[in-house]
């Protein structure tokens, strides 16, 4: 009986919308977990909204293969950036030191991760069955588009501009910021912490942590490699820590749509971070913080 309703209660078809729709906007600075709770809301799928702010369902362990799915697009695509953040990991360890721009980012990575993560492991799951909800979801989606335009504003102001002067920076072809490698810990456990804000449906992590380099004087490009590389061990840790669900009573019926929206989402996933990486060289957040202002709201107007 379980089985049963488990694979009626989602279709394929449904696991390769939801799947692209997850590895599109979990990098987009849009909120992944915003899109999963509205989308199926507006689409007319109730069961899966619902789902969504349960403390145990189906949805929940297929969202977990699309959490690895999108995980390991951003491993494919940063390979060569990982090899060297690994190699200097380890090296580092082994020196006792840190004397290269790899050894650096690698421990910029591990102390940026440790707040989101204790506080996801701690938190999540109140959370999610708190807010994970279509009125709630959207009106964290218009609070997310007003922090991205106010990011944008304030990266360029005069402090931050001063703070890229003082450090070795880079320049883009229509900006000039800090070189990633000079960010010290401190404001590296700045920009962890800053993820937390993600755990609410509608706060996007890529986009929270975007606004937190640049105000520390990154450029859009800078801060959203730092974004990219950041979420990649959380994404993936999450996944792996509740996989066991997915391959437990809560993913009886669902596996297949699992395995099948894993791979849409790892596809989409993929090809939003080129373009993101791409559009970021030369532009800047205003355009998702309109969206996120525009579709919050309409969805709040709908939902009331």
């Amino acid at each position: 009986m379980v089985l049963a309703a488990a694979s009626h209660a989602l279709s394929y078809f449904q696991a390769v919308v939801i799947g692209l729709l997850q590895g599109v906007t979990e990098l987009f600075p849009i909120s992944s977990l915003g899109h999963s709770v509205v989308i199926p809301k507006l689409l007319g799928w109730d069961s899966l909204a619902k789902a969504q702010s349960q403390s145990e369902s189906f949805y929940l362990a297929f969202l977990v293969a699309l959490h690895v799915g999108t995980a390991i697009a951003l491993l494919v695509y940063f390979r060569k950036e990982w090899y060297g953040i690994i190699g200097g990991f380890f090296t580092s360890i082994a020196k006792r030191r840190i004397e290269t721009p790899d050894e650096r980012l690698a421990w910029l990575l591990v102390v940026a991760t440790i707040p989101a993560g204790i506080t996801g492991l701690l938190l999540e799951h109140e959370l999610r069955t708190v807010f994970a909800k279509p009125l709630a979801a959207a009106v964290f989606l218009m609070v997310n588009g007003l922090m991205l335009l106010a990011g944008d504003r304030y990266r360029r102001r005069a402090e931050v501009r001063e703070l890229v002067r003082t450090h070795a920076s880079t320049e883009s072809e229509t900006e000039v910021g800090r070189r990633l490698d000079t960010l010290d810990f401190k404001e590296s456990v700045a920009v962890g912490v800053a993820q937390i804000g993600a755990l609410f449906a509608g706060i996007s992590r890529s986009g929270i942590t975007m606004i937190a380099g640049l105000a520390r004087g990154l450029d859009h490009e800078d801060a959203a490699r730092f974004s990219f590389l950041l979420a990649t061990p959380i994404i993936f840790g999450a996944g792996l820590i509740k996989l066991p669900d997915l391959f437990g009573h809560l993913g009886n019926g669902v596996r297949g749509q699992s395995l099948v929206g894993a791979i849409a989402a790892a596809v989409a996933a993929y090809v939003a971070v080129r373009f993101l990486m791409s559009f970021f060289e030369t532009r800047t957040l205003w355009p998702f913080g309109i969206y996120c202002l525009a579709f919050g709201g309409l969805c709040t107007l709908l939902f009331i």
